[in-house]
C-alpha cells in the first residue's frame, strides 16, 4: 500500500497549527505534533526539515488560506471596510491565525532580509485595495492592508485588552473594525 504523502502532510500541518497556536514555536514539541497527527515524528523531518520549517509551512498555509478566503469585492471605501469585516470574520472562524502571527512576531520578529513567500499574496491584496480606492497610492494601499490586518489581529491576539477597554462583544468589535478600515480607506484628511 502506497503512503499518502498529501494526507500525512495535512495531518501534520493541522496538528502543528493547534500546537503552535497554543504554545508558540519554542513551547511546541515535535513529539506532541506527531502524536496529535497520529504520524511518526520522522515524517516531520522528512517533509519540513525541522521544527522551524514546520512552523514556516504552518504560517504560509494559514496566511495564504486566510487571504485567499477573503476576497475584496466591489469598489470604494465601503468595499474596503467590508473586506476588513470579512478578515475579522475569518479570524472568528479560525482564531489560531492571529495567535500564530503573534507568536511569529514574538519569537521571530527579527528576521530582517528574509524573503517571505507570503509577500506575493499580500501584494495582491494591496493591489486590490488600490484598485478599489484609486485615491490611494500604492504605498498607501500597502500600509492600509497592514493596518487592517493589524487591527483585526489585535482583537484576537490581545483579547484581554479588548475586554478591559471595551467589553464589547464580537459584533461590536467587527463593526468597529469595519468603521476604522473605512475611515483609513478614505485617505488622509478625509
Amino acid at each position: 500500500m502506497a503512503w499518502d504523502t498529501a494526507r500525512t502532510r495535512t495531518l501534520l500541518l493541522d496538528a502543528a497549527t493547534e500546537q503552535f497556536a497554543q504554545k508558540g514555536l519554542a513551547g511546541t514539541r515535535v513529539d506532541a505534533v506527531a502524536r496529535d497527527a497520529g504520524v511518526n515524528k520522522e515524517r516531520i523531518y522528512q517533509y519540513f526539515g525541522n521544527k522551524e520549517g514546520l512552523f514556516d509551512a504552518v504560517l504560509l498555509r494559514a496566511l495564504e488560506c486566510f487571504l485567499m478566503a477573503v476576497p475584496l469585492e466591489g469598489n470604494g471605501i465601503a468595499a474596503v471596510g467590508e473586506f476588513a469585516g470579512c478578515l475579522f470574520d475569518e479570524y472568528t472562524a479560525r482564531p489560531q491565525l492571529p495567535r500564530l502571527l503573534a507568536w511569529e512576531g514574538l519569537e521571530r520578529g527579527d528576521r530582517e532580509g528574509v524573503t517571505d513567500p507570503r509577500a506575493g499574496a499580500c501584494a495582491e491584496n494591496a493591489a486590490l485595495i488600490r484598485a478599489a480606492c484609486p485615491q490611494l497610492s500604492g504605498p498607501e494601499a500597502t500600509q492600509l492592508l497592514l493596518s487592517i490586518v493589524t487591527l483585526a489581529t489585535g482583537w484576537w491576539a490581545l483579547p484581554q485588552l479588548g475586554e478591559i477597554m471595551s467589553g464589547d462583544g464580537v459584533d461590536a468589535r467587527r463593526a468597529a473594525v469595519v468603521a476604522q478600515a473605512s475611515a483609513m480607506a478614505a485617505g488622509p484628511g478625509q
